[in-house]
């Protein structure tokens, strides 16, 4: 991503850490050594008092203050000369203890620069100075001591200023160690900052397009968890509020339509129900009339006009509710509950019911193993539809007897087929097959008790889900297949 939080925490903490270490560097460069000379007076100042102290008990040429000395020199790299009165060494740990009286006595009769003066007081003087011989720099401090002698104490100023150049040298080598190894902690903290983040826009993202199925699973209890908790219970308020909005669009849908279709639909069911009770009612009556005139006296005869009769029955039972199924899609009168399901499941749950009537006509389904499939519909309508297509491909079975379904998902929908072996439908037939109690066989058709009213009303259900659907021939059987919305 262009602005990328991730780069943004990221230049923002090495920034953080590169400038600290560069104003660690400037400090360093500009007050290090001055804090360095400020502790190194205090050690001349302690280092004075000590032999003060010595000069004033008598001890200032006994072994014991040979050792407290060499302590105090060795410790805060300092030298020491103690001269009398008379120019003789009392007490030295310089090289050229002559050459430093000497500096020492003209000091104290020429006095020193005062610019070059960093401390003064009644006791003693405390200066930078130049070594004429050696062109080192130190800081000296002398003056008399309380019994009378003179004293000199000095610190070379370069080892000052190699400490500081050492120190600084060594910050920037951990400086650089620190920007790499910050820069590595860094980016694997805002991988791991950020990571959650892109979670969720990446739920968000898909929940711009209408897919519900992501949820944030972080489980801890920062602000970003609480925030995807939020975005998990706005992605199922927004599904089923999407599934309301289905459900109303499409009952709006058919309204516009409804007032239309209403007086013709009601003038067509009339006719064809007319027109189809008018064989069944004609048997159960012939067949009634007989049996009340006595026509044939034996008992086998009159249980075959029963069975007729009760037959007839159960058919004009069975195709009322049919009727009545029909009529009610048609006339908007069932209400079309859109919904999110798996319609593999379905399919799935369905064969399984129809295992029993599958081997007794020694039927063989062919389905793939297909995970889960989440469609939109009505799913008690889509059960329906798929129940008749299955119905009617073990009605037309032939051949091999095989029933093969698909589901093939394509661009935000889904392809359900149902194939059987056997005879294709006639050309003639296939623009006619969607109309009521339309058959193709009628002899067929009323041999496995067949209405003509199946097909109907899967046509109305897909069209009250606003849903493709159709039939297609091959030389080996039949396919029919509907559409569905998968977003």
């Amino acid at each position: 991503m262009k602005y990328s939080l991730k780069r943004h925490f990221a230049v923002i903490l090495i920034s953080l850490v590169v400038g600290t270490i560069l104003m660690c560097l400037l400090l360093n460069s500009t007050l290090l050594e001055r804090y360095y000379i400020d502790k190194k007076i205090n050690a001349l100042v302690g280092a004075y008092v000590s032999i003060n102290e010595a000069s004033n008990a008598g001890n200032i040429a006994s072994d014991t203050f040979d050792i407290e000395l060499q302590k105090i020199c060795g410790k805060y790299n300092i030298n020491v000369l103690v001269a009398d009165s008379d120019s003789e060494t009392v007490k030295t740990t310089m090289g050229d203890p002559n050459y430093v009286i000497k500096h020492l006595l003209n000091n104290i009769i020429m006095g020193v620069e005062p610019e070059n003066v960093l401390r003064e007081t009644d006791d003693y003087q405390m200066q930078i100075v130049t070594d004429m011989r050696t062109q080192t720099e130190y800081i000296e401090m002398w003056g008399v001591l309380d019994t009378g002698y003179l004293f000199m104490i000095r610190s070379a100023l370069e080892g000052i200023r190699e400490s500081v150049a050492i120190s600084n040298r060594f910050l920037t080598y951990v400086g650089i160690a620190a920007i790499i190894a910050s820069a590595f902690l860094v980016l694997w903290l805002s991988k791991r900052i950020t990571k959650p983040i892109l979670e969720l826009a990446d739920i968000s993202e898909r929940m711009k397009h209408l897919d519900f199925n992501a949820k944030y699973t972080g489980n801890d209890k920062t602000e970003i968890a609480v925030l995807g908790r939020n975005i998990n219970e706005l992605s199922e308020t927004l599904e089923e509020t999407i599934s309301e909005l289905k459900s109303a669009n499409n009952e709006l849908l058919k309204d516009i339509e409804k007032k239309e279709q209403i007086d013709e639909m009601r003038k067509e069911f009339l006719s064809n129900v007319t027109h189809e009770l008018k064989t069944p009612l004609a048997l159960i009556q012939g067949y009634a009339e007989g049996l009340k005139e006595g026509i044939n006296d034996d008992a086998e005869s009159r249980e075959f006009y029963c069975d007729v009769i009760v037959d007839e029955a159960a058919r004009m039972n069975t195709m009322v509710k049919r009727l009545l199924t029909l009529n009610q899609l048609e006339f908007g009168n069932r209400p079309v509950d859109m919904e999110r399901f798996d319609i593999a499941a379905l399919i799935r749950n369905y064969i399984a019911s129809a295992e029993i009537l599958l081997r007794q006509k020694e039927v063989s389904v062919h389905m793939e193993d297909y995970g889960e499939v989440y469609v939109w519909g009505d799913e008690f309508g889509v059960e329906e539809v798929f129940m008749n297509y299955f119905t009617n491909a073990m009605n037309h079975v032939q051949g091999d007897k095989v029933i093969d379904i698909r589901i093939q998902e394509e661009e935000k929908r889904v392809r359900v087929s149902v194939f059987n072996t056997g005879a294709p439908i006639p050309e003639e037939s296939v623009a006619h097959i969607w109309e009521k109690f339309y058959k193709v066989d009628k002899a067929r058709t009323r041999e496995y008790g067949g209405s003509g009213i199946g097909l109907s009303i899967v046509k109305a259900i897909m069209e009250s889900m606003n849903q493709e659907y159709g039939v297609i021939n091959y030389d080996n059987g039949v396919e029919f297949w509907f559409m569905l919305d998968t977003a």
